[in-house]
């Protein structure tokens, strides 16, 4: 029995060491892993301040704004600890690589512009819906390819600028809620329409589409009353609604390298209109201004002048007479002074005139 009773106080001992020694193991590994997340903490405080220090000397102030300016350096992704600098106003970031703009840009509120162009931003996150004082938005030359509807909110913003995005295509109905939007730059896309949303657009005043795949224009494009700029060129368009000579504000259209075969006779009678561009276009007329007695000091001028407003009114008168001619030879009275409905009527005749077989 005494034997038994030693034994079995051996083992207790043992068990008893065994189990401190484990305790004192996981204790040790428990302060080694704490030391190391201290040791990480402090590397990670570090590198912050350093990040923190590198942004400082980013941050200007200029006419009473707060600036940050990053051109040309490497920065894919931006870091969080920018929230330190909630005064910004503007953001400068350009030609740095950048891929996606921050959910935290949300807690910026008084960001009034955000210029993020030529970069490689593939999303504009909803969060952006939360920047109410936003006024200008540029974002061009890089690869979004959607618009959120949340930037509707956005009830401020005056500039917006997605050039040059590749694949974008279409922006969503909320853009109409833009109120006080009045540039739009939306060329070198893939539009293929002017979208309804920028057509209920209240306030715009300049807008380009040149460069895209449009095909036709809206026909209540007259709706856009305060439009004065519209840049086409670079298009697919075949033809012109007739509407378009129902934009009273409109004083620069830039129409050049489309498809189009005829102008709409009435755009004789734009008055307001002070420069048009139809230069490379497959018009069905040929028509050529008499030459300048002089030559101007700024030939490219003169050559878009060649295919420019008093063009577009010679061209007009031409294809009137043209039309009426036929109309004449064929004793038709001509319905009207738009020559686009007047040749519709002459082929309508004609068929109607042409001798059965």
């Amino acid at each position: 029995m005494t034997g038994i009773a030693v034994c079995s106080g051996t083992v207790s001992s043992i068990k008893s060491l065994w189990e401190t020694r484990i305790k004192k193991t996981i204790q040790d590994l428990q302060k080694q892993q704490d030391l190391k997340a201290g040791v990480g903490r402090v590397r990670h405080n570090w590198e912050d301040r350093i990040i923190l220090a590198k942004l400082k000397e980013k941050v200007v102030t200029a006419e009473g704004r707060v600036i940050l300016r990053i051109e040309k350096e490497e920065w894919k992704t931006l870091p969080q600890v920018l929230v330190h600098f909630p005064q910004l106003m503007e953001w400068h970031l350009h030609r740095i690589g950048l891929q996606t703009i921050p959910r935290f840009v949300s807690s910026f509120e008084n960001l009034i512009v955000l210029d993020l162009s030529r970069n490689a931003i593939t999303e504009i996150p909803k969060e952006i819906g939360k920047l109410t004082k936003l006024r200008e938005l540029l974002v061009s030359y890089n690869r979004v390819q959607s618009v959120p509807g949340e930037l509707g909110y956005c009830q401020n913003l005056e500039k917006l600028e997605l050039a040059g995005n590749r694949d974008l295509d279409q922006l969503p109905a909320e853009i109409s809620h833009l109120k006080k939007l009045y540039h739009l730059d939306l060329s070198l896309n893939q539009f293929t329409e002017i979208p309804e949303s920028v057509v209920s657009l209240p306030a715009l005043e300049w807008l380009d589409m040149g460069g895209n795949r449009l095909q036709s224009l809206p026909h209540d494009i007259h709706r856009m009353e305060k439009l004065h700029t519209m840049w086409l060129q670079r298009n697919e368009l075949e033809f012109l609604p007739d509407n378009i000579c129902y934009m009273p504000s409109l004083d620069t259209l830039v129409l050049s390298n489309n498809k189009l075969q005829d102008i709409p006779s009435m755009m004789e009678d734009m008055n307001n209109l002070r420069f048009v561009n139809f230069r490379d276009n497959p018009l069905t007329y040929e028509v050529k201004l008499s030459a300048a007695p002089t030559k101007s000091e700024d030939d490219e001028d003169d050559d878009r002048e060649m295919f420019g407003r008093d063009f577009m009114r010679l061209y007009c008168q031409e294809a009137r007479k043209r039309v009426h001619a036929m109309l004449n030879s064929h004793s038709i009275k001509p319905p009207g002074s738009n020559y686009t409905s007047e040749l519709n009527v002459t082929l309508k005749a004609l068929d109607e005139s042409a001798p059965s077989q």
